[in-house]
């Protein structure tokens, strides 16, 4: 397959990228090629527009993962203007294209993410799900999400991709949870009674190609393990799995006076479940935050 990927170099992009490049030709949307390519190697296309493209008749999928990471600064009204234009105007530029196009792809594969729901408590979260806490992130997947659907058409099938906490062995948002914990100093938030969803960075490459893979596949999809973990017991085994003590614990309020509105993200959770997923026949290989996490620290 031809296919076009942006936000190729991120951390879920830079795994997929590895893990089809033999069998594909991939096109790599990247602010920085040169640094791209460094981390992705070299025989692909690297470019850093779109503005070159008039359609989008070469490709037979789109898998569209930009966006600036939402944990990365505070979400002052300059920063929340930099992640909606991140995800928003390349998904409207990508749309416009598809339109264009007298063969428009074949798939259109979009980011998004669980804050979608905003904070939910213990209630348990499928796809069906339609009754979200109207916060920031709702509001930055909401639009972000619609603009990927209007893409879709007769010809151009769309799959939403709703994503919980991405683990990996290097980088995202595990490498910054597992300092304090190697230092000795982890433990829950709060009471660690909201849960995570997340899911292994294995799992997140091969739900995306089995989306890719199956046809039938379209809409909305969450891409989490089935077995969310409340935050004390994510805590307890993550310190299990690096041989530290987990008996520590992080005020709320130091987080929000360090971090602000953006704290929200690690106070309150969601207890999300990849419904239509599974139903679409995948199965997950690290279903348990145990094996995840036994698999990314192997000795």
């Amino acid at each position: 397959m031809n296919l076009l990927i942006t936000g190729g170099s991120g951390l879920i992009g830079s795994k997929l990228v590895k893990h089809i490049k033999a069998e594909n030709q991939l096109t790599i949307l990247t602010r920085n090629p040169k640094r791209a390519e460094e981390k992705l190697g070299n025989g692909l296309t690297y470019i850093s527009s779109l503005e070159h493209l008039s359609n989008l008749n070469d490709f037979d999928g789109v898998i569209n993962l930009a966006g600036e990471p939402i944990v990365n600064k505070r979400w002052s009204c300059e920063q929340k203007t930099i992640l909606e234009n991140s995800r928003w105007e390349m998904t409207k530029k990508l749309g416009l294209l598809c339109v264009a196009s007298q063969t428009p792809p074949k798939f259109f594969i979009s980011g998004s993410a669980i804050g979608f729901y905003g904070r939910q408590d213990s209630q348990v979260i499928d796809e069906d799900f339609d009754k979200p806490n109207k916060e920031y992130s709702h509001e930055l997947c909401t639009t972000w999400e619609r603009l990927a659907l209007d893409i879709e058409t007769d010809t151009t099938r769309v799959c939403i991709l709703r994503t919980g906490i991405v683990l990996a062995e290097n980088g995202g948002a595990l490498e910054k949870m597992e300092l304090p914990f190697k230092l000795g100093l982890g433990g829950p938030i709060g009471s660690g009674e909201h849960y995570m969803s997340w899911i292994h960075i294995d799992d997140m490459v091969r739900g995306i190609m089995h989306l890719i893979d199956n046809s039938d596949c379209s809409g909305i999809y969450n891409l989490t393990a089935p077995y969310p973990v409340t935050n004390k017991v994510f805590s307890t085994t993550l310190a299990k799995a690096l041989h530290r003590p987990c008996i520590l614990f992080t005020p709320k309020i130091a987080l929000k006076l360090a971090m602000g509105e953006m704290a929200d993200l690690l106070i309150y959770g969601q207890r999300v479940i990849p419904m239509r997923l599974q139903e679409s026949g995948f199965q997950f290989k690290f279903a348990k935050i145990e094996d995840a996490f036994a698999d990314l620290y192997k000795d």
